[in-house]
C-alpha cells in the first residue's frame, strides 16, 4: 500500500510476506536487507511509533524538504466518537488513517496479499518527490486532527485559555500564632498606665487583662488610673453654651465697638430669643404640630391650656405686639386688638385656628415673630436713652418699657420651656446675669400683686400700716443659684421700705423652684425648700409670685 510522504514504516518493519522473494514483498528502504518473516500465529501490538511520526513528519521529511502530510478534510475526518472502520481503500493515493493498527498477519496456510508496489526512497540520489506526495498547499484554518485510536500514544492536549469564570484557588491557611511569652510583672505594672489610657497593643491589652485577674495589688491600681481617666474626660452637653453669643459679641464689641449699640436691659430679650429661635430652626412639620400645655396661676387655682408648638410662637409674637405698638411699630393684630395679654392670644387662636391646632402650613408664624423680635432690638437700639422709661399697657397695669423687655424675656425662657418638654428635648436655663434680672424683675412686682390681692380679698390684710417710704414688716426671699441672691418684700403696703431688720419670715428656694412657682408650673404649696416665720406672710407672698404668671 502506497501512502503520502513515503512508504508505509509498518510496512517496512512488519511485512506481511515471509521474505521468499517472491516479488510480492516490496524491498527495504534504501536497500536495507529484508526483514526477518515472522512466524505464523496471533497479530501482535506493533511498538509506538517515533516522534517524528508523532509530530506529522515522516523519516525523511526534514532531510528531504518535504513539507508535512495535509491534515485531512471533513469529509476524511471522522467523528470524534466513531471509532475508525477497517475497509477498503478509499483513494490509491491515501493510504489506511494514521495510527490504525496493521492487519493481523495471515495464517501459515493462507495465500498471502499482493505486496504493495516498491516506490523509490526519497531520500536517494537523484529522486523526484511525486506530485501526489507534495499534496495541496495547508489550508488557512486547518480541520481539527481525527482522534487516536486506543493503542496509539496520546497526542499532547490542545491548549485550552484560562477561563474568566474559574474558581478561585484557596487561599492558604494562616499560619498558627505561637503562644505569647508571658511578660515580667514589673513591665506589665509598668503598662498599666497605657492599659487604663487605652493606648496599649492588642498583645500587650490582653497580657495586661490577664495579669490583673492574678495580682491583686495591680488590679487595685488599675482602678485608680481608670477612675483617674475618667475625670479627665468629661462628658460636655451637645448644645452650645448660652453664653456662647454673649461672649462673641462681646469680643466683637470690644474691638469695634457698635454705632448704634444695643441697650443693656435689652439684653436679656435678645438672648433668649435667640436661643427659642435655636430651639426652633431645626423642627419638621410633626414636632411644630406637637401638643403643648400651657400652664398658669389664675389667682385661685392652676390651670391650662392645650395648643402646639405653632400655637406657643403665636401667643408670644401677639403679646410682644403690645410692645411693639408703644414703639410705633405695626400690631399683628391689626388697630382694634384687645390690650391685655390673654385676650390678645385668645383672639389670635380664634382668628387663626390653624395656629393653635396645627392645621396651617407649619413653621410660617416663625419668621413673623422672628422679624417682630429683630424690630424692637433695632428700635430700641435707634431710640436712644429717653425710650427705657416709656411705659407699656398690660391691660390691668402697665410697665416700663425696660421691664417690658425683661418680662418678654422671662416669657421666652418659660414657653421655650414648655416646647422643649412637648417635643422631648434638654433647654439650659438663661445666662447667670440675665436670670438674676428676671428674678429682680419678679421681686419688685410682688407687692404690687400682693397689694391687688388683698383688694380682691385673696390676701390677709395688712398688720401694721406705715407711712410711705418708712420701713416696714418684711419678707427675706433667698433664692440659690448662678442667678439666685437676697430680696425682701414689704409686706404691709408697696409704698413701705423693705428693711432685713424688720423680718418677719424667710423663704428659701433654689433658682429652678422659683421658675417653676413664677411661671405657675407648680402649686404654691409645694414650691418653697425652706420657711421660717410668719406662716400667714409666707403663703400671701407665694401665692402672689405665682399670680405674676398668666397666659
Amino acid at each position: 500500500m502506497s501512502g503520502r510522504g513515503g512508504p508505509d514504516p509498518y510496512d517496512d518493519a512488519y511485512g506481511e510476506s515471509s521474505g521468499s522473494g517472491d516479488g510480492r514483498d516490496g524491498p527495504g528502504r534504501g536497500g536495507e536487507p529484508d526483514l526477518p518473516s515472522h512466524p505464523a500465529g496471533p497479530p501482535r501490538i506493533p511498538p509506538q511509533r517515533p516522534a517524528a511520526e508523532d509530530s506529522g513528519h515522516w523519516p525523511g521529511a526534514l532531510d528531504g524538504g518535504i513539507p508535512a502530510p495535509r491534515p485531512p478534510t471533513a469529509d476524511e475526518t471522522p467523528t470524534a466518537k466513531r471509532t475508525p472502520e477497517r475497509g477498503p481503500e478509499r483513494d490509491s493515493k491515501i493510504g489506511p488513517e494514521r495510527g490504525s493498527e496493521p492487519d493481523p498477519e495471515p495464517a501459515a496456510d493462507s495465500e498471502p496479499e499482493s505486496a504493495p508496489e516498491p516506490r523509490p526512497d526519497p531520500a536517494a540520489p537523484g529522486a523526484e518527490p511525486e506530485p501526489a506526495a507534495l499534496g495541496p498547499e495547508p489550508e488557512a484554518n486547518p480541520e481539527p486532527e481525527p482522534e487516536r485510536p486506543a493503542s496509539a500514544p496520546p497526542s499532547p492536549p490542545p491548549y485550552t485559555p484560562p477561563s474568566p469564570y474559574a474558581p478561585p484557588a484557596a487561599p492558604l491557611a494562616a499560619p498558627t500564632p505561637s503562644a505569647p511569652l508571658p511578660l515580667p510583672h514589673d513591665l506589665l505594672r509598668s503598662l498599666l498606665g497605657a492599659w487604663a489610657l487605652t493606648a496599649c497593643s492588642q498583645e500587650e491589652t490582653a497580657a495586661v487583662e490577664a495579669h490583673l485577674n492574678h495580682c491583686p495589688s495591680c488590679a487595685e491600681e488599675a482602678l485608680r488610673l481608670r477612675d483617674a481617666v475618667g475625670l479627665l474626660h468629661t462628658e460636655h452637653s451637645l448644645d452650645l453654651d448660652p453664653m456662647l453669643r454673649s461672649r462673641v459679641l462681646a469680643g466683637c464689641l470690644g474691638r469695634r465697638p457698635a454705632r448704634i449699640p444695643m441697650p443693656g436691659w435689652a439684653g436679656a430679650y435678645d438672648a433668649e430669643a435667640a436661643r427659642l429661635d435655636a430651639l426652633l430652626r431645626d423642627m419638621g412639620e410633626a414636632e411644630w404640630r406637637a401638643p403643648v400645655r400651657l400652664k398658669w396661676f389664675d389667682g385661685r387655682r392652676l390651670t391650662s391650656r392645650d395648643t402646639t408648638v405653632a400655637g406657643v410662637i403665636g401667643h408670644l409674637m401677639v403679646v410682644d405686639g403690645i410692645v411693639a405698638t408703644s414703639l410705633g411699630l405695626p400690631d399683628p393684630l391689626g388697630a382694634d386688638a384687645p390690650g391685655s395679654p390673654q385676650a390678645r392670644t385668645e383672639a389670635y387662636w380664634h382668628h387663626e385656628p390653624g395656629a393653635a391646632y396645627g392645621s396651617g402650613p407649619p413653621g410660617a408664624v416663625r419668621e413673623l415673630w422672628r422679624e417682630q423680635g429683630h424690630a424692637l432690638v433695632r428700635t430700641v437700639s435707634f431710640a436712644g436713652r429717653g425710650v427705657a422709661e416709656l411705659d407699656v399697657p398690660y391691660g390691668d397695669f402697665a410697665l416700663p418699657i425696660r421691664d417690658a423687655f425683661l418680662d418678654r424675656a422671662l416669657e421666652c425662657w418659660v414657653h421655650a420651656g414648655d416646647i422643649a418638654e412637648a417635643i422631648d428635648y434638654p433647654y439650659e436655663p438663661p445666662a447667670s446675669s440675665h436670670l438674676k434680672a428676671m428674678i429682680d424683675l419678679c421681686a419688685r412686682l410682688l407687692p404690687g400683686t400682693l397689694a391687688e390681692r388683698r383688694r380682691a380679698g385673696l390676701a390677709s390684710p395688712p398688720r401694721r400700716l406705715v407711712e410711705a417710704g418708712t420701713p416696714g414688716r418684711t419678707l427675706h426671699l433667698q433664692v440659690e443659684g448662678t442667678g439666685g441672691g437676697d430680696w425682701y418684700i414689704p409686706l404691709d403696703s408697696p409704698a413701705a421700705m423693705a428693711a432685713p431688720e424688720e423680718a418677719v419670715a424667710t423663704i428659701a428656694l433654689d433658682q429652678e423652684a422659683f421658675y417653676l412657682l413664677a411661671s405657675g408650673h407648680v402649686p404654691p404649696q409645694e414650691a418653697a425648700a425652706g420657711l421660717s416665720g410668719d406662716t400667714e406672710a409666707i403663703q400671701d407672698v407665694l401665692f402672689a409670685a405665682a399670680s405674676l404668671s398668666r397666659l
